[in-house]
């Protein structure tokens, strides 16, 4: 939705409702876009990041696969005197 300026001082709280509900808000003048209003996202708070970051370790719990140790992932390459094979 785009709204003029000089309209938008006239309808202010319908258009921060309409943001708030998800619609896309645009300011102009003289026909150019010159702001935008959009809800503010809600930070989360550290008991909800801490559960966030619980499940996302259990869900990737299940999908990891363990791979060669990095240290040795390229031995194959040398032979016992430490040279290129």
């Amino acid at each position: 939705m785009r709204v003029s300026v000089s309209d938008a001082k006239a309808q202010l709280t319908d258009l921060v409702k309409r943001a708030e509900a998800g619609d896309e808000v645009i300011l102009t003048r003289h026909g150019h876009e010159v702001a935008r209003l959009v809800p503010v996202a809600v930070a989360a708070n550290a008991s909800h990041r801490r559960i966030l970051m619980e499940k996302a370790k259990a869900s990737a719990a299940g999908k990891a696969h363990p791979g060669p140790d990095a240290a040795r992932s390229q031995d194959f390459l040398y032979g016992d005197d430490g040279l290129p094979a």
